[in-house]
């Protein structure tokens, strides 16, 4: 005899929206508005990323499979070993989540904090989003199950008609920064954090609702934001955006990177990884993304550095080191070996990385990683490095 309503942390299987039953974890649950003891479960579904985990009712489960939650250990923070168990299990079949960089201790603490999304769609300009992380908005907002964002200035609402009204005012119709790149209707613009700090924590707010281990929310001062746009008789449209520190120690070229869910699939993410290396070129200076990588990203970058070391392995003649390429992309050496090792075409001999790239390999593993997407012009960039110097001097009046 099942008891209701269901515990957190028991184990059942649950009917995903294909139809099928997938096993799954109860994360929390909550009364439904206006009944006595009806209840919602928020699940997770494991070897599932957690953006699929979601609210259901109590018909979406197989009760026949249910497994109680057992009683904690005395002495483990009120953990049974079966929870221990499965928190180890989760993390070794959910792959590519942007995990490595953190301890089991640092896992945890992210995932209670972070368990639960706190909003579940968005509409932006002429799209709704279903959501797909929790994102640290302002007390007010956490409970609003939708929130409308302007898609100008990114200020957010809890109705629509509020959003509207505060349209009807707005007179940028782009984001608040420079111009640096136009080519057709893709326009990016460099948005200064320190100089439209309000812009900018808005879209690292809208941006946490689609990425899990994104930690800059309000110390947008010492970062540059690249807001990509879609451009027409209405105003420049943001459909994905990275953000890079001012002055990196470590050389990072990325911070954060998302192609806004609406946007995907059209090679944007692609334009974004290249547009950031392009500014590297500029610089004169090898830059590689800010780790830990989320999933996505981990797949784009890796397509990306594939798809340009190859092409110039394809078309060189004679011998090239890891250095050269280097040279001639921007790529960190760290991460050509990594790439290359991950291809099965290089091998360590005699204190040195020797690259083994027959033609017929490189056509293979060049038609695996898919097109370019939507490519880069670099003569139309119209950029200067930024000057930390210069900005100082700026702050300090």
């Amino acid at each position: 005899m099942v008891r209701l309503p269901l515990e957190v942390s028991t184990h059942l299987e649950c009917k995903w929206r294909d139809g099928k039953f997938y096993p799954a974890r109860i994360i929390e649950r909550r009364k439904v508005d206006g009944t006595a003891d009806e209840y919602e479960y928020y699940v997770h579904y494991r070897k599932f990323n957690r953006r699929m985990d979601e609210w259901v009712a109590l018909e979406n489960f197989n009760l026949d499979t249910v497994c109680p939650p057992e009683p904690p250990e005395p002495g483990d923070g009120g953990r049974t070993r079966g929870q221990k168990r499965k928190v180890d299990d989760d993390h070794s079949e959910e792959e590519g989540e942007g995990h490595e960089d953190f301890d089991p201790q640092q896992l945890r603490e992210h995932e209670e904090f972070t368990k639960v999304k706190n909003i579940e769609k968005i509409e932006l300009g002429r799209f709704e989003m279903e959501t797909w992380y929790y994102s640290p908005f302002p007390p007010e907002y956490r409970d609003c199950k939708k929130l409308y964002f302007c898609e100008y200035d990114l200020q957010f609402f809890k109705h629509r008609h509020q959003m509207l009204r505060h349209l009807r005012k707005v007179k940028l119709l782009h984001p608040p920064g420079t111009e640096i790149y136009r080519n057709g209707n893709i326009s990016m613009f460099e948005v200064d954090g320190r100089k439209a700090k309000t812009y900018c924590q808005n879209l690292c707010y809208l941006a946490k609702l689609f990425l899990d281990h994104k930690t800059l929310y309000y110390d947008v001062d010492l970062f540059l934001f690249y807001v990509m746009c879609e451009c027409d008789e209405r105003g420049a449209h943001a459909v994905g955006y990275f953000s890079k520190e001012k002055a990196s120690e470590e050389g990072f070229n990325l911070a954060c990177i998302l192609t806004l869910p609406a946007y995907q699939r059209r090679g944007y993410g692609k334009f974004l990884i290249s547009f950031s290396y392009e500014l590297s070129k500029i610089e004169g200076k090898v830059g590689t993304p800010e780790r830990p990588l989320s999933d996505l990203g981990l797949v784009s970058y890796r397509s990306h550095w594939t798809r340009v070391l190859l092409n110039i392995l394809k078309t060189s003649e004679g011998t090239i080191s890891i250095k050269d390429l280097s040279d001639m992309t921007m790529f960190k050496t760290d991460d050509i070996i990594s790439t290359l090792q991950h291809l099965n075409m290089i091998q360590y001999m005699k204190g040195q990385h020797v690259i083994c790239a027959a033609p017929h390999v490189i056509e293979e593993h060049l038609r695996k990683c898919g097109s370019a997407g939507l490519e880069v012009d670099p003569t139309k960039i119209v950029w200067c490095p930024f000057d930390a110097r210069a900005d100082y001097q700026i702050v300090r009046g």
